[in-house]
């Protein structure tokens, strides 16, 4: 089965316009991203007026972390004909669920569970002399119908290109600058012990960049409710922030390779806090070592191709590095909804949706174009 390749929006102009570009380009994904967030929290019971409250308390976040990311919002949901609650939801909806089931005393762990597997090979070893950034983004089945590719210009000149949820500021992807930002799912025992930025806000702030250091800066140091993942790429330097609410750690590539997947790897967190997101991911150990394996059997010399096929491994399915959609511990769904490959140099992003049904790439460019390459 052949996945349709995900829908191209381009913005442009001041906050609130490009939101209402945005809204008005696909208000029937930024619908369908909304209904299923806030199925989940009628799933958990959470009543209608507790919705509203954990949604103004990220909403409030994002307003004192950067308004021009709430006209942005309220843009968005006018030209998609919404509240803005449910904008302000998509794009805290990692925060707000969380915190939902840990009031309702279900803990934190989201039933989608631990997701992602990254691979980035530096230029030492890539077969072209660039960095190759890609990245596995695992999550529900159903966010393939809500998921975009957004491709934006920004006052200050930056464009960006990201692979979000309609309705998103911002997830994975890279800018005319040339950083490139992915990230993954992290939990820890210091999580929702503070209030913080949601992290599309905080990704949206990196993409948003010229220069990888006020990026690098941005991650490291706003503070978050959870932990999470972000690996931030320019110029061939890359850097692998494992954020706790309140502080982060690093880990930088080893022998021109850097995988990652839903574990602290860094051993100055793992002597500071308490990992707690493998009650339903154990899977997370070997999916970054089996990537590890796999590229570095391809010799010096590392290709695209070769990133591609790691990304497809199926080895252990369905608890593989390529996920077909499948059932989790705690009661969700979950699969790889799309594999991701960044050239940074040549300002280009590649994607596959739902590779687990075949690797069949679509290429965005800055300028805005879409074309399959397979």
């Amino acid at each position: 089965m052949k996945y349709a390749p995900f829908p191209l929006v381009s913005i442009s102009g001041a906050p609130f316009e490009r939101g209402v570009q945005y809204g008005r380009a696909v208000p029937e994904r930024i619908a369908h991203s909304a209904r299923h967030y806030r199925g989940e929290l009628d799933k958990i019971g959470t009543p209608v007026a507790a919705q509203a409250a954990l949604i103004k308390e990220f909403a409030d976040q994002i307003q004192k972390f950067d308004p021009m990311h709430t006209e942005e919002m309220r843009g968005i949901a006018q030209g998609a004909g919404c509240a803005f609650d449910d904008v302000a939801l998509i794009n805290a909806r990692t925060e707000v669920i969380a915190k939902a089931r840990l009031l309702a005393k279900m803990g934190n762990l989201d039933p989608a569970e631990g997701e992602c597997t990254a691979a980035l090979v530096m230029p030492g070893r890539s077969a072209t002399g660039t960095l190759i950034h890609a990245h596995n983004w695992d999550w529900e089945p159903d966010a393939c119908d809500s998921t975009i590719v957004l491709r934006a210009t920004l006052e200050n000149g930056v464009t960006f290109l990201t692979l979000v949820e309609a309705g998103g500021l911002a997830r994975h992807g890279f800018n005319s600058a040339g950083i490139g930002l992915t990230g993954n799912y992290l939990s820890s025992d210091r999580d929702y012990t503070q209030s913080g930025v949601p992290l599309s806000s905080v990704r949206r702030a990196v993409l948003s960049q010229q220069h990888v250091a006020i990026a690098m800066q941005l991650i490291a140091a706003t503070p978050k409710a959870c932990s999470s993942n972000m690996i931030v790429s320019q110029n061939g330097w890359v850097i692998d922030f494992e954020c706790a609410p309140d502080e982060s750690f690093t880990v930088l590539p080893q022998d021109g390779l850097l995988t990652h997947s839903n574990h602290f790897m860094s051993e100055v967190a793992l002597g500071k806090l308490r990992e707690a997101g493998l009650k339903n991911a154990v899977d997370t150990y070997y999916r970054a070592w089996r990537v590890r394996q796999l590229l570095d059997a391809c010799g010096p010399r590392i290709t695209v191709a070769d990133v591609r096929r790691a990304l497809a491994d199926d080895w252990a399915t369905p608890y593989s590095v390529c996920r077909p959609p499948r059932g989790t511990l705690t009661g969700g769904r979950s699969a790889t909804v799309a594999t991701i490959v960044l050239d940074t140099a040549g300002l280009t992003m590649d994607i596959a949706a739902m590779p687990s049904f075949g690797q069949f790439f679509t290429r965005y460019g800055l300028e805005g174009e879409a074309y399959p390459i397979d």
